[in-house]
């Protein structure tokens, strides 16, 4: 069966760093076969995994109105097949894991009806795989849409400040409000200075936040300046050596979760 984890969280906290690394991690220990979702119109995981990245579901939708709009027959096949079709064409496929970028978001128009046949096409593309890891965008328009299916897991990821705290408080609660199934949903702080000693610890204003807010920490990522110096170099977060502090973290992270031996 399929298992299905969501990272997400405010932009610029470590997102992509942790999909990536989390994709890595299953490959490496051969726990099964990885599709990877870049639900971010940014298109940023492509480049943390070192692929690239052609056409995303945001340009097939487009295309796919305007053919319909202009009276194409959509070269003979119904729209849900098509869409399977030009789906299949735009993944990336890789020796270890497969990759889908969602893309850019919808221009003007409705586009109710496509993102119904899109949800069910990645439904179904979903189902060939192990394991489903999605890196959403900053928002939760795709949770919102339902492009994106119902997870097993989802890890919000936040930067160590009150305001970062609160806006996960907040994701997690819209998600439960949705209608779509999440099985749990766990935090994680990423950029948390040591004390001196190499412990990492949250100051006692954040602990108290994450309480407040309903969230559950299930870990904290250190700074690390060998991320900022790939990030600056263009490299792929997905080649960070073994004993970089933060690969370590994110490492212990999921083993602590269960479901990943």
């Amino acid at each position: 069966m399929t298992k299905t984890i969501a990272v997400a969280g405010k932009g610029g906290t470590g997102k992509t760093i942790v999909s990536a690394l989390l994709i890595k991690y299953i490959v490496q220990n051969r726990l099964g076969t990885v599709l990877a979702i870049d639900a971010d119109p940014s298109t940023n995981l492509n480049l943390a995994l070192g692929v690239p990245v052609y056409e995303t579901v945001g340009d097939i939708r487009e295309k796919a109105l305007q053919e319909v709009q202009s009276g194409s027959s959509l070269g003979g096949f119904s729209k849900p097949d098509y869409l399977d079709l030009r789906i299949q064409q735009s993944l990336v496929e890789e020796r270890d894991f497969d990759l889908l970028a969602m893309g850019r978001p919808e221009g003007p128009g409705c586009y109710c009806a496509a993102n119904n046949f899109l949800r069910l096409s990645i439904d179904r593309l979903s189902k060939s795989y192990d394991y489903v890891v999605i890196d959403n965008e900053a928002g939760l328009e795709h949770f919102s849409r339902r492009t994106t299916r119902d997870v097993d897991l989802l890890l919000t990821v936040s930067d160590p400040t009150i305001r970062a705290i609160i806006a996960a408080g907040r994701a997690a609660k819209l998600i439960g409000e949705l209608d779509t199934r999440v099985g749990d949903i766990r935090l994680i702080v990423n950029r948390v200075p040591g004390d001196g000693s190499g412990e990492l610890k949250l100051a006692p204003e954040l602990e108290q936040a994450i309480v407040e807010n309903g969230l559950k920490l299930i870990g904290l990522i250190p700074e690390d300046p060998t991320v900022g110096e790939y990030d600056a170099k263009g490299l792929p977060l997905i080649e960070l050596p073994p004993q970089t502090p933060a690969r370590q973290a994110i490492e212990e992270i999921i083993k602590s979760l269960g479901g990943f031996s």
